[in-house]
């Protein structure tokens, strides 16, 4: 335990709490404003760290920005795992409903990872454009192992661009659902489920 200036007691984080406060904030600052207008020191400032500190877990705003959009992919990635022998159309709705929730308790999370196109950086949009590539990925290896599909339902014509289209059409279904926080979560699960096997149907 430390104890500040004014006297109060702090308990000391270690190395990963302390990171994941810093990127729970940056996530909070980046959904809220652009990337320009976001301060690393205003970033310093919230976590009650020194700016120096802060530039000891992340080089530059790049690199932290770089790391709040890999950290929230990573999230996404582990809570929408496909179940190994379940077909696509049994564990849709319950990766959906997992997604969703976490839109819905992350909303900062998602938005500062969606605004990453925006950036200006080159560098921060290489990051978030490989984190779609990794759900893209994702979603066709599920695909591949059910016999549904086959294993090569990836060079079927105009399955990758489905993929693709269905995550932009998810991303702004989720993202007007939080902006105007209806209709509710099962609807826009089905609204979703439905969309994924309609642009999949032969």
């Amino acid at each position: 335990m430390a104890v500040d200036e004014r006297g109060r007691t702090r308990r000391r984080l270690s190395t990963e709490e302390r990171r994941e406060q810093l990127l729970s904030v940056g996530a909070r600052l980046f959904s809220e404003s652009p990337y320009d207008e976001v301060w690393i020191e205003r970033v310093a400032e919230i976590a009650g760290v020194s700016r120096g500190l802060l530039y000891h877990y992340f080089p530059g705003k790049r690199e932290f920005f770089a790391a709040v959009v890999e950290h929230e992919s990573e999230r996404m990635l582990r809570l929408t795992q496909a179940v190994p022998g379940v077909p696509v159309r049994g564990q849709l709705t319950a990766v959906l409903d997992a997604f969703l929730e976490y839109v819905r308790t992350n909303a900062d999370g998602f938005g500062a990872f969606h605004r990453a196109e925006a950036a200006g950086d080159q560098a921060v949009r290489r990051v978030y454009r490989a984190a779609l590539a990794a759900q893209e990925r994702q979603i066709l290896a599920v695909l591949a192992a059910d016999p549904e599909y086959g294993p090569d339902v990836a060079e079927r014509a105009g399955v990758r661009l489905a993929v693709r289209g269905w995550l932009a059409f998810t991303t702004a279904v989720c993202l007007e659902w939080l902006s105007e926080g209806e209709p509710g979560r099962e609807q826009v699960r089905d609204l979703c489920a439905r969309t994924l096997l309609g642009a999949l149907a032969r």
